[in-house]
Parts: structure tokens; sequence; C-alpha cells
């Protein structure tokens, strides 16, 4: 599933930051398995129930949704007694439901904890029940889903029973270790990084900007020494720095994924931060000013004219306070988009912007010679203004299409939403232009080359969305359009079946359980370890491992926005042989082909059970999806690669392995 918890990024930037973690092997949620009633008599009907604890980041999939969508629900299985039977089916209680927009449809699941119950006949003296629990845990975090099949034995009398008989989980091995990616670390720089840049896009606008050189001038003009002068300025930044950042963990404090998956799917807070978008995007447009009460930052104001650090603080407080009528839109994005249950992110955010917001106050006040290269005040500033109302204006929409998709309503559909995207960017361009005033603009007889250059920049975004009314993809802006599947008038029908060159590895035998297993994009490959590696051998490449599963979301995701790029695709069918290992393919095999795993001590019976415990037993990893590629002597060629739809990475990855192998 991915059906994001969503990460409204940047105002500024308008594209989002894709958050994706190394493998690693991960442990099950704990389970318990109990009984109503621990003595029951024959004639009574009692309850079997589970109960889980899911790890931080982490859902469970339960059983009462549409099984064509495509994940893996929750399956109990019950060894067969003459002792009872079972009444009604497996029920999930209290679980939560969202559209996810990858399987295009609602699906249920379990977050943090969940109860599953299981109606039960008596019929003769119960002993023992015995069974199996068989579920898909996934992530939005890491982006990755794991399949889980775990035993349980209660005994009549017993209060409760543990699920599972086996430890699943595997420390990691060197080699994982070594093939790690510290993402949710870049994740963070990322944002900080966008972050700091709306830092320095707050400075450009006009309730900051003129602040500047008054800021200044009061610091200099009340010092007694440079080195007092100095002190102050520090003194000065770092409170900017503190009460912006407390304002971060302020955020971080009330947030946790409960919280984030509500603020993400529910109707009522997208709405809100729809109307929030929009009330500050008409600010910013010039319909009215925003401004906080007089008396509040009259006070303020005083406590600054005291003198000494506590004046200090509060003179950055009264600039903080003046200045929200610009800065107020701009951070209120920034702590949005931070909401994604994350105790670093938001904290992360407002440093980062602070820090750039301080900066200028600081340098000015430590080298106030430089104030006489700033530009005058005018109404380029206003015009900043404008260019960010358009901004929000545009990112307004966005959380109103989480709201329609998840809740059905068919107000913005695909084209809808990019006729309305088309429009207002064509319409900032015409302003940048100058061919479209708006209050508090001043006459413009020329513009100058950085203006029209930006101006160039938002033509070429209108034009490259147009061909999106038709049904081109737009795949930079997946994250952020609704669905394909809400798109009316598609006359492109973008092929997934070709492109990325022909493949010149014409398979020189018909792959076992082809008739029901298949590749994207025309791929042609095998589905069996032993099949792949024989042909890998004959035809001198490399072998090119998928651990993937048929209720993998980020496998399908990786396949759409990854695999489908020329470049990879070429590279899949002419410089590897391909074997794609379901973990979740039921089909049972011949029973000569049974065997007992080292690893749980169970008999693994289906295509997908032994698929998994060759990716746990020789990987030491349970996730995926997961790439592996193997040389000749089935030793990796390249640490292995999860979920990570950078392209140019991805393309790194198949390269330095085929170069591993070559030599």
């Amino acid at each position: 599933m991915k059906s994001w918890i969503p990460v409204i990024v940047g105002l500024l930037v308008g594209i989002g930051l894709n958050f994706s973690a190394a493998a690693q092997v991960i442990s099950p949620p704990s389970w318990e398995v109990s009984l109503s009633a621990e003595t029951p008599a024959v004639g009574d009907e009692v309850e079997l129930i589970f109960n889980t604890a899911i790890p931080p980041g982490w859902y469970v999939y339960t059983n009462d949704f549409d099984p064509d969508l495509g994940p893996l629900l929750t399956i109990l299985n019950l060894e067969p007694s003459e002792e009872f039977e079972l009444s009604g089916e497996l029920r999930a209680i209290e679980h939560k439901t969202k559209y996810d927009d990858i399987w295009e449809g609602d699906v249920n699941y379990f977050e943090k904890s969940g109860e599953y119950r299981q109606t039960l006949l008596v019929k003769g003296t119960l002993t023992e029940l015995k069974g199996s629990l068989e579920y898909q845990m996934c992530s939005d975090v890491t982006n990755q889903c794991i399949n889980y099949e775990e035993d349980f034995a209660l005994a009549i009398g017993q209060s409760a029973a543990v699920l599972g008989d086996s430890d699943q989980e595997v420390e990691p091995t060197d080699a994982l270790i070594d093939g790690d990616e510290s993402e949710p670390a870049e994740s963070i720089i990322g944002f900080m990084v966008i972050a700091f840049l709306a830092g320095l896009a707050a400075l450009l606008t006009p309730c900051v900007f003129p602040m500047i050189p008054m800021t200044v001038t009061f610091f200099t003009g009340r010092s007694t020494s440079r080195v007092k002068a100095i002190r102050n300025a520090f003194i000065y930044g770092f409170s900017i720095i503190a009460i912006y950042t407390v304002a971060g963990t302020l955020v971080a404090a009330v947030q946790g994924p409960e919280f984030a998956n509500w603020l993400s799917t529910h109707w009522a807070p997208n709405i809100f931060f729809t109307l929030v978008f929009l009330f500050f995007a008409f600010a910013f447009l010039g319909m009215f000013e925003i401004t906080l009460p007089t008396g509040l930052v009259n006070k303020i104001d005083a406590k600054a004219d005291q003198g000494g650090l506590a004046g200090i603080f509060f003179m950055a407080f009264t600039l903080v306070l003046v200045s929200f009528s610009c800065t107020g839109p701009i951070v209120g994005s920034i702590l949005i988009s931070s909401a994604g249950g994350e105790l670093l992110k938001p904290i992360a955010g407002m440093f980062a912007f602070s820090l750039a917001f301080a900066l200028p106050f600081t340098l000015f006040a430590i080298f106030p010679e430089w104030l006489n290269s700033l530009p005058k005040s005018g109404g380029w500033l206003n015009s900043v203004k404008v260019v960010l109302g358009f901004l929000e204006l545009a990112l307004a929409f966005k959380f109103l299409s989480i709201a329609d998709q998840v809740y059905h309503w068919g107000i913005l559909d695909r084209e809808i939403y990019l006729a309305i995207w088309i429009v207002i960017f064509a319409l900032m361009g015409l302003y940048l232009l100058g061919k479209l005033r708006l209050a508090h603009d001043s006459p413009m007889e020329h513009i100058g080359v950085p203006r029209l250059m930006l101006a160039i920049a938002t033509f070429v975004f209108v034009i490259y969305l147009i061909p999106g009314m038709w049904g081109a993809p737009l795949k930079a802006l997946s994250g952020y359009l609704p669905p394909m599947s809400s798109h009316d008038f598609d006359m492109v029908r973008y092929s997934r079946e070709g492109g990325g060159g022909t493949a010149s590895n014409t398979l020189d035998e018909i792959p076992k359980y082809s008739d029901f297993l298949h590749f994207p994009h025309g791929i042609q490959g095998y589905f069996d370890y032993d099949q792949a590696m024989a042909a890998a051998k004959r035809q001198g490449k490399p072998l090119f491992i998928d651990f993937t599963g048929h209720g993998c979301v980020n496998c399908r995701e990786m396949e759409a926005r990854v695999w489908s790029d020329p470049r990879v695709l070429t590279r899949l069918k002419e410089d590897f042989v391909v074997v794609a290992l379901y973990i979740d393919e039921r089909y049972e095999l011949p029973e000569m082909e049974w065997y007992t795993s080292s690893y749980d001590g169970k008999v693994k019976q289906t295509i997908g059970k032994q698929n998994a415990d060759f990716q746990i037993t020789r990987f030491d990893n349970n996730a995926q999806p997961y790439y592996v590629i193997l040389g000749h002597d089935e030793k990796k060629l390249q640490p292995p690669k999860a979920y990570d739809t950078d392209i140019l990475r991805f393309i790194k990855f198949l390269d330095d392995a085929k170069a591993a192998f070559d030599r």
C-alpha cells in the first residue's frame, strides 16, 4: 500500500520527498491468542481472540475488504477438529480504512494495535486449539512489505498463548550492513534544505526585507563597542532560531503515527488545510492583510525596549510577530509538510528555516557596511509575495484532492485538477511578464532577466502539464496528482508493455510458472531461481533477482516509476537475466519439492514460502521490494538494494553490478 501517509512538501519547490529506507530484517508484530472463556462447555459459543502490537511506522492489512485489490488479506488457518466448528468469519475489530491510490480502492488495516475475533461453536471437549495466522505488514516509512505466517497452540485452560513458535528475527550480516543506505537521514537533510530555502524566500517578503536595515541600525546604535555589537547580534540570531525551533518541537510533541494518519487521510484536517492555504493565498495576492493584535505586538515591543539579554530576546520575538503576515504561511507549510509522525522532522525543518531567516540579521549586524549593497525596497517585494500566493493557491488543491480521493466525492478528477494547475501557473507566468497586475503592484515598464527566466520556467512547467489533460502520465508529479483511474478523457493509453529497447536475451526455454506469473513492461525472465541461474550461465550474464509480491504496493511503484524508464528497461532486458521471486505466491508445489526450512523448522510447500525462506536464509532479509544481483558463483556483485525511486541511483546500481561481473 502506498497510500501515503501524504507528505506535502515545500511550499517553494513543488516536488515531493520520497521516504525510502535501507532494507533490513524486520521482526514481526507481537501477538497474543486467547479464548473468551477458559473452559467452555459443549454447546457454548466462544471467541478466539488475537491481539497484536504493531511496530511504529508499520500497519497490518485486515481481512474484510475487496481481495481483488491486491494486498494480502489476513487468513486464519485452524487445524480441523470434531471438537468445534467455525461460526462466521474472522472479524477485524475497530480497524481503520483509507483510500489507496495505488490499489485504487478502500483498504482496511490495523496500525499500532489490533484485534481479531473468530467465533467457535463447541461440539466436544476442547483440549487444544492449533493453527496459524497469515498476514501482511507494510510501512509507508521504509516503503517495504513483509508477509508472515505464524503458528499458535492454545491449551484449553491456558489464559493466553503467544503467536509464533519460532523467532523470525535474524541478525543482519556484515554484507547487509555494508549495503545499507541511510535514506531516512537523506530525507531529513533534503527536507531541511527545502526549509532553509523557504527561510531565504521569507526574507524577500515585504514584511521582512525592510526590517533588516531597521534591526541592524537598532543594534549598532546602542552598542558601546564592536565586540558588544557582535555579541548582541549572535544572541539576536540565536533567539530567532530558538523561537522557531521551539514551535517545531511543540508540533513534534503532539505528533504520532495515528495522528499523522488521521491528519493525512481524514476529510476534516484536509479541508481545513485547504481553507488555510486559500486564506493565505488570498492574503498574498493582496485581497487583505494579515495582522496580529496590536496590543500583543506592543507589549512584546515594550519588553524589547528594556535592554539587556531579555531585551534582545524580545526584539527577536517582535520581529517574528511583525513578520508573521508574510512568514506565517511559509512556516505553516513547513509544519504541515512535516506531519508524518516523525519526531525530528518538524524540529529539523523549523531549525533550518530559522537559520536562514536569522542569518542575514546576524551578519548585517556584524558587518553593517554591507547594508549599502542591499537593493532598495520597492514593488519587487510585492511581486515575491504574489508569486508565493500563486504557489499557495496551487498547493491548496492538493489537500482537497486527498479528501476527494479518500471519500470518493468526485470533485477533483485528474483532468480537472490539471486544468486548475495549468490556469494558476499560466496566470503566474503572465504576472511575471507584467501582463497581469494585482493590488499593491507598482507600474512596470520593463522586466529584468531573473524575472524573465522565472517566467520561462513557469511556462515550461505549464507546457509539461498540458499533455496530462489527454492522459500523459506526468511521472515527475505522480505524488501530487489524482490517480489515472480518475481520468475520464484518456487518449494516450500509456503503454506499460513496451519501451526501453528490444530484449536481446530471447528465452531459450519456457519459464516455469509463466502461465500465471508475468513481468511488466515486456521484460522476459524467469520465476524460479535455479532455472534463472542456469539461464544466466548459458547466456553469460549476471542474474538480477527481484524479491517481490502480488500484494506489495511498493514493488508495483518501483515497476511503474523506475523500471518503466527506458534506460532502466534497456539494462534489465539486455544486460541481465531477470528472475522474479514472489514471496506471497500460494501455488502449492509437488510434494517431492517440499522441504523443511533450516531457519524456522517448517515445511515449505508453496512457491511463496520457498522464495521467502530463500530470501531470509541466503540474504538475511525478509522485506520487499529487495533487489539482489549475483554472478555465476552466486555471490553478490553489489550490496542489495531496497525501495528507491531515484532512477539514477538505480541505474548506477545496475551499472556497477554489470561492471563488477565483467571484470
